[in-house]
């Protein structure tokens, strides 16, 4: 038994330096943030700090893995509905996961600022892997639940999750690219809708579906971010 209650207490513990990271992300940024802002908000020693963290950057892919974590456990009981038919599982999965970012809007906009540094490639990487554990599950069963329907014509459940959250994660670059650009004022508003019509086209092709019947995001969350 003792071993088990320190073991939870480090988790908690480990936690608190995560939750904290996050806060400061969203408030200070990133880069403007060190490891002394998280120790002083914790009134932490340096040496618990390195006994959870090698170093700051292997605490911002605990606090993006935390960001994952949570998104998908938010939204995997939408699997679990039993009245529910796939394709609106797998729309309601998509818009919930769009939901939980926009109610978070801040820090998603403080962690794309580093999200796409060159010194960030490995955490990205790690997260994307991460994401492709939390999430081929959930899609594999709305795609096997979507043939049983006879609305998806999809051969492999699995590799059309597999597909789905590559386009996911494409998606998610994509959004980025066309975020920065909207700042920018490159483009207009017709290209991010364009865009993002096309990879649902892509989706519906993956899961055999019927054209035009798949959407990733609606119109409104779509316009919170690039309008």
């Amino acid at each position: 038994m003792p071993r088990t209650v320190n073991a939870e207490a480090r988790a908690i513990r480990r936690e608190a330096f995560v939750e904290v990271a996050l806060r400061l992300i969203q408030t200070k940024g990133y880069e403007h943030m060190s490891v002394q802002d998280v120790l002083d908000e914790l009134e932490a020693s340096r040496g618990a700090f390195y006994h959870y963290f090698p170093s700051k950057i292997a605490l911002l892919e605990a606090a993006v893995d935390h960001i994952v974590a949570a998104a998908l456990e938010a939204v995997s009981p939408i699997v679990a509905a039993p009245a529910l038919p796939a394709p609106q599982k797998l729309e309601r999965l998509f818009s919930g996961i769009a939901g939980w970012k926009a109610e978070r809007r801040e820090l998603m906009l403080a962690l794309l600022e580093v999200w796409y540094s060159d010194d960030n490639a490995i955490v990205r990487d790690k997260v994307r892997r991460s994401t492709v554990i939390g999430l081929v599950p959930l899609l594999s069963a709305i795609v096997e639940q979507g043939r049983v329907e006879g609305v998806f014509s999809a051969s492999s459940p699995d590799g059309a999750a597999r597909a789905v959250v590559a386009l996911l994660l494409g998606a998610q670059d994509m959004a980025g690219e066309l975020f920065f650009a909207r700042q920018a004022g490159e483009i207009p508003f017709e290209i991010v809708a364009a865009r993002f019509a096309g990879l649902a086209e892509a989706l519906t092709r993956v899961l055999g579906a019927p054209a035009g019947s798949m959407s990733l995001i609606d119109d409104a969350t779509l316009r919170l971010w690039f309008g």
